[in-house]
């Protein structure tokens, strides 16, 4: 193969990866992929010693760099809200992600029990997920959607809940989530945040995770019953 040819499949590669880019949901992917195609494509530029595309690719490159800084080191703030059992904005939050969820929960029902624990998750104050769970018997909760909206997909939230502030599901009584999931994405998720998988039913994978007891034992919870 030739160096021409070869530059020649390096800018096809560069252009692929660019407008997978465009298709990412994930804010985060979008960079990563944006970043990987603008540095082929400058690396294509100087093998084909055109300089106006080596350095505007090579800017696009610093720029998805910086961004990619601003989304790894800054501070995120996060808080939970629970809404009111017949909030019309969980309704339309609901109705408005209606397709993401059956992609990538397929077994919820969008249907929510009354005695369900159900709350957004806020990122610097902007509604980034809904978790929606039921009590099973004892200290028991069975997660039935945890999702987050696209642009918020890079695991900070999954942290926030599982990890930072664990303790709230034992300070609400739980010590045992249970969950499960029908697609890789979803099950990625969960072996990720801690879960380890319990058993098979088909399709249908089922997790489990194990907290630790808090001291005020269920009450110090601070959604309201």
């Amino acid at each position: 193969m030739s160096l021409h040819q070869a530059a020649e499949w390096l800018g096809y590669l560069a252009s692929i990866l660019v407008v997978i880019s465009l298709m990412m949901n994930s804010i985060v992917h979008l960079r990563w992929f944006n970043l990987a195609g603008a540095l082929l494509m400058s690396l294509y530029g100087i093998l084909i010693r055109a300089t106006p595309v080596a350095v505007l690719n090579l800017f696009i490159v610093l720029v998805d760099l910086y961004y990619l800084r601003q989304i790894y080191f800054a501070r995120d703030y996060f808080n939970i809200l629970q809404p009111r059992p017949d909030s019309r904005y969980l309704n339309y939050f609901l109705e408005q992600y209606k397709p993401e969820i059956r992609a990538h929960i397929p077994e919820f029902q969008f249907h929510i029990p009354k005695n369900a624990m159900a709350f957004f998750v806020l990122r610097n104050t902007i509604p980034a997920c809904l978790f929606i769970a039921v009590p099973d018997s004892g200290s028991t909760l069975n997660i039935k959607l945890d999702f987050v909206v696209p642009r918020y997909r890079d695991f900070k939230i999954g942290h926030f809940l599982f990890e930072e502030k664990q303790s709230f599901f034992p300070d609400c009584g739980f010590t045992t989530l249970n969950a499960t999931a029908t697609t890789r994405n979803h099950a990625r998720y969960l072996k990720k945040m801690g879960f380890r998988e319990k058993n098979r039913e088909g399709e249908i994978i089922h997790f489990i995770k194990t907290l630790t007891p808090g001291p005020a034992n269920g009450k110090n919870c601070p959604l309201s019953p």
